[in-house]
């Protein structure tokens, strides 16, 4: 049997090794090594190390020593540099060579696309330039939450890290293809500044956004004042005419839920909570008031 160690974070991960566990006996995997993540409301680090304790697997965390033994590693999620001289597969979160890079899922929706996916490659020195061992994508429909697309792409993950697990068992070459680079695109990192909502953009594309950084990730968010709010839901509805169009003010109130003028549109916010306490500060009564 050849053994695998894997580098596991996010749901995604946890799904691979639940599924794993039940394809294969743990026995095939050599260690774990997950790691905690402040960015995202849950990390699911505790449920990975829990799984691997309850069924005897070496667990360890990012900053523990530990010694990468196996010909082949497997990374899901994984969002640091793994220095090691064996084989090192990374899964990554989009139809590569486009978006390449960070948060490749959450830009994806941002811009409307039709497709997602997963692509398995071996890492090379530069990110995300190796060779494509694997890939998959899924057509999508809009308004989809990124909870909702993690959930649909981990089962994607499995497929394709169950098809290459098989390989790698049985003593089978990975074969390979090189990416296309005239297809290749980059996709930034985000910071907290990356959540903050752009009123001048169309009413649409804020709704996405909403949509495409909220749950498991911390949440778009606005200020009134110098109070911040995290938005967690908004719904697109009919514009009007409007002479003196300022994105970020609040044209109505309907049954006290906000409606904000957009660059583009008209955005009715139906969940809203303060970013310090997360309560909730609907019904919304006054009307001067201004996102920004």
């Amino acid at each position: 049997m050849n053994k695998i160690s894997l580098f596991l974070m996010s749901y995604k991960g946890l799904f691979v090794l639940q599924n794993l566990l039940l394809e294969f006996d743990s026995s095939i995997i050599d260690k774990i090594i997950s790691a905690r993540d402040s960015n995202v409301k849950n990390d699911y680090f505790k449920e990975i190390r829990d799984l691997s304790i309850s069924n005897n697997i070496q667990f360890y965390e990012q900053n523990e020593k530990y010694k990468l033994n196996t010909q082949y590693i497997l990374a899901i999620s994984w969002r640091w540099l793994i220095k090691t001289n064996k084989q090192l597969i990374i899964f990554h979160d989009s139809i590569l060579p486009q978006y390449r890079g960070f948060s490749p899922l959450v830009n994806s929706l941002i811009n409307n696309e039709k497709y997602i996916g997963v692509t398995a490659i071996f890492a090379e020195e530069e990110y995300d330039r190796g060779a494509i061992i694997e890939q998959r994508k899924i057509c999508i429909k809009y308004p989809i939450k990124i909870v909702k697309a993690i959930e649909t792409l981990a089962p994607i993950y499995f497929d394709i890290f169950k098809s290459i697990v098989y390989k790698i068992n049985n003593g089978q070459k990975l074969i390979t293809t090189c990416q296309e680079e005239k297809e290749a695109s980059y996709s930034l990192w985000r910071d907290d500044e990356d959540y903050l909502i752009n009123w001048k953009e169309s009413a649409s594309y804020i709704r996405r956004f909403i949509d495409s950084v909220g749950y498991p990730y911390l949440g778009a968010c606005s200020f009134i004042g110098d109070i911040k709010y995290r938005i967690i839901e908004a719904q697109e509805i009919d514009d009007v005419k409007i002479e003196n169009r300022i994105p970020g003010k609040i044209i109505f109130i309907k049954n006290g839920n906000p409606v904000v003028v957009c660059g583009v549109g008209l955005l009715m916010i139906k969940n809203i909570i303060k970013d310090e306490n997360g309560e909730s500060i609907l019904p919304i009564k006054k009307l001067r008031c201004r996102f920004h």
